[in-house]
């Protein structure tokens, strides 16, 4: 099993003023826009990846872009076609197949996106399910 022990000293200074680094530019569709953000995954790189249930689709933040986040995956409207999702909200990226896990709460489904450069669907791991929150163990079980 992982655990991870931070500590933080008792003397810590916390700055008074937060970094936007996603979002920013008020409620849209735009790439520098969300529109109800549920859930996010940020990986090693520092990538921020945030479920944008609002407008159907999946948006990453590469570390240092704070500008305009990429669509990688659904986007393409509300539905339940493979290229599509309706309302998700959780999300976790699984570093062995390089893929996003994505909580498609409006479609009752688990489904999985390549994260490779020109994925246009995604595929479906569990269907007919409530989902709303995602988690995997050290051997890769959801």
């Amino acid at each position: 099993m992982f655990f991870l022990l931070v500590t933080i000293p008792a003397d810590a200074k916390w700055s008074q003023n937060g970094v936007t680094i996603a979002g920013g530019n008020g409620v849209g569709g735009a790439t520098n826009q969300l529109n109800y953000p549920y859930g996010l995954f940020v990986d090693d790189n520092q990538t921020v990846v945030i479920t944008d249930c609002g407008n159907n689709r999946i948006v990453q933040w590469k570390n240092g872009d704070t500008t305009n986040g990429q669509v990688v995956a659904g986007g393409n409207g509300q539905g339940n076609g493979l290229d599509q999702l309706y309302n998700p909200t959780d999300i976790l990226i699984d570093k062995e197949t390089d893929s996003l896990i994505i909580c498609d709460e409006g479609n009752d489904r688990v489904v999985r996106w390549s994260r490779l450069s020109g994925t246009t669907q995604g595929e479906i791991l569990i269907d007919n399910i409530n989902c709303y929150g995602l988690a995997m163990d050290d051997q890769r079980y959801l």
